[in-house]
Order: C-alpha cells, then sequence, then structure tokens
C-alpha cells in the first residue's frame, strides 16, 4: 500500500510540475498570472463527466454540497493541488526510518 502511495505521489507531483511549467508559459504569454483551474482540466479529460457532475449531487438531495464546497474545490489551480496532494502522498509513504546505533539488551 505504501509503494502505490509514493507511486501515485510521484505521479501527481511530476503532472504539478508540469502543470506549473505551462501555467507560467501561459501567463508570460498572456501578459497575466493565470491558472488552470481542477473544474478546467476535469472537463478538458471529461467533457460529459463534469455535466452530470452537478446533476447527479444535487438531485440525490445534496445541493449543500455542491454550492459552497465542491464549486471552490474545482476553482483550485490544477497544478499547485496536484502537488500538494502528491507530497502528502509521498509522505504518507515514506519508509520507516532505521534506528541510529544498537539497541542496549541484555
Amino acid at each position: 500500500m505504501k509503494f502505490l502511495a509514493r507511486s501515485l505521489g510521484l505521479l501527481l507531483i511530476a503532472a504539478g510540475f508540469i502543470g506549473l511549467v505551462i501555467d507560467g508559459t501561459r501567463s508570460i504569454v498572456n501578459n497575466a498570472v493565470s491558472f488552470a483551474s481542477i473544474g478546467k482540466v476535469a472537463g478538458t479529460l471529461f467533457p460529459s463527466g463534469m455535466a452530470g457532475l452537478e446533476g447527479s449531487i444535487a438531485q440525490r438531495g445534496y445541493p449543500w454540497l455542491w454550492d459552497p464546497i465542491a464549486t471552490y474545490i474545482l476553482q483550485m489551480p490544477a497544478s499547485v493541488t496536484g502537488f500538494l496532494v502528491g507530497a502528502l502522498l509521498m509522505w504518507l509513504g515514506q519508509k520507516p526510518l532505521e534506528p541510529i546505533g544498537y539497541l542496549a539488551g541484555r
């Protein structure tokens, strides 16, 4: 399980770095700071899935979940979020530290 967390974390850190490079290039070209949001990236990857996401959350009786929480999460920068989630997964999946020295036992 730790291997899976480290692998996914490394992929998310790499994707976050690539996203920062793309966002930086877009910011230089547009002469203004701009970040791709999670909603924009998810809409590009899953075009029909984002339209159904709002409907499924609202139809199941959770409109309080969509308006303040999900819309805020979908507006976060995708590259920074990917990097932070990847760093968290790398930290959670780290190998235990080796003890220094020898245990004094009889």
